[in-house]
């Protein structure tokens, strides 16, 4: 048989409202793993639900014979959408450059996201806007990354892309309900706008950004003063050779290393604690995601974020 592909956990903000018999915990009470309480046993009780020990010692307190009832939240199938950004910068610059290969880290991304909802007995999509209107596969138990248009070349979406994916999602809420987990895979060197934001907060989905930028090149600017060397513009994807000196080198750096802290800090502003994902290799990505699900537990059990 062949190996598992690997998966990270879906640790959500807060427990799901969702289908019944995945495996992740819920707000609702229901068949489960995880206890919420004890309570004084009623006729129609599940007897596989007594708690023995418990009831023994009420018994023996009460001098009568008592029962005591343990309830579980609900193990939930999570639902879960890759939202993607697909302006022409995405396609990102040569890897042969020497540049972090945007297009190859964003499959990985959208694949490693999709397999882990089906590993958590889930379900997943995928929507973009590349072609112009929205290509959008609604969460299914068993989502065809390669049909979704995932892994085509196709990067000609508008800069405003994430804001109309957000916007083609609240209109379809009903297919993905609040408490699914909604992963922004973008290089956010285009921030969706104030209204999305705060449509994104209102719908109650668990959002992730997913932070795609090369971590010489975007998140600072290396010594290259007095070479050719070349660039790309943020929104448009166009190249061009510039020769910079080593005030310019300088004042990119300070620019790109604001810009990466500002936008983490927008994110974490708004409760969503991003990924990022600096290398396109398969092991990176999944790195990448693997601490993003350790920070989330940390946090859940009481952690400093």
């Amino acid at each position: 048989m062949p190996a598992a592909a690997p998966t990270f956990p879906l640790v959500p903000r807060r427990r799901l409202i969702g289908l019944s018999f995945g495996a992740m915990h819920s707000a609702r009470r229901g068949i489960g793993s995880d206890v919420a309480g004890s309570r004084e046993y009623r006729p129609g009780d599940d007897i596989d639900t007594i708690d023995w020990a418990a009831s023994a010692k009420l018994s023996a307190v009460r001098g009568t014979d008592e029962f005591i009832v343990r309830e579980h939240y609900a193990d939930e199938s999570p639902s879960v959408v890759a939202l993607c950004d697909r302006r022409r910068a995405m396609r990102g610059m040569p890897e042969e450059w020497g540049w972090l290969s945007k297009a190859r880290a964003m499959r990985n991304a959208v694949h490693l996201i999709a397999d882990s909802a089906v590993a958590a007995r889930g379900m997943a999509g995928y929507l973009d806007t590349a072609g112009g209107e929205p290509r959008w596969s609604p969460p299914r138990s068993r989502l065809d990354v390669a049909a979704s248009g995932a892994d085509d070349d196709l990067f000609s979406a508008a800069a405003n892309t994430l804001d109309r994916g957000v916007e083609h999602l609240v209109r379809h809420r009903r297919a993905f309900p609040g408490g699914s987990f909604l992963f922004l895979v973008s290089d956010f060197l285009v921030l969706p706008s104030h209204e999305t934001w705060a449509a994104l907060s209102g719908e109650r989905w668990d959002v992730v950004p997913v932070v795609i930028q090369d971590p010489l090149w975007e998140q600072s600017f290396p010594e290259v003063h007095g070479i050719s060397v070349p660039l790309e513009d943020e929104a448009t994807g166009r190249r061009r050779i510039v020769r910079l000196s080593k005030r310019e080198c300088l004042e990119l750096r300070t620019r790109h290393e604001l810009r990466f802290a500002e936008a983490l800090g927008t994110f974490r502003r708004q409760g969503f604690e991003p990924v990022v994902v600096s290398h396109s290799g398969r092991a990176a990505v999944l790195g990448a995601f693997l601490e993003w699900s350790e920070r989330r537990r940390f946090v859940r059990h009481g952690g400093l974020a």
